[in-house]
């Protein structure tokens, strides 16, 4: 995924929120492979979901946060 206003591709915390909230199924699921292999990611997606959760209506937030937890529970 090209990321608005980013001219790389690494999962900074500004990319990490447009992948959440603008990306589809495979940019997901990028995001998601790469959660797997640095535990450091997923710090910073909770890090960017906790921003996000107290709106309900944030759906894609509130996914991500209950799969971070879900996985950190898992470690």
């Amino acid at each position: 995924m090209h990321h608005r206003h980013l001219n790389h591709q690494r999962f900074t915390l500004a990319a990490i929120d447009d992948v959440i909230s603008r990306g589809r199924w495979r940019d997901w699921a990028e995001l998601w492979r790469a959660v797997i292999q640095d535990q450091m990611l997923l710090e910073n997606v909770v890090r960017i979901c906790r921003a996000h959760v107290s709106d309900p209506y944030a759906q894609r937030y509130h996914f991500w946060m209950h799969y971070a937890d879900e996985r950190r529970a898992a470690s």
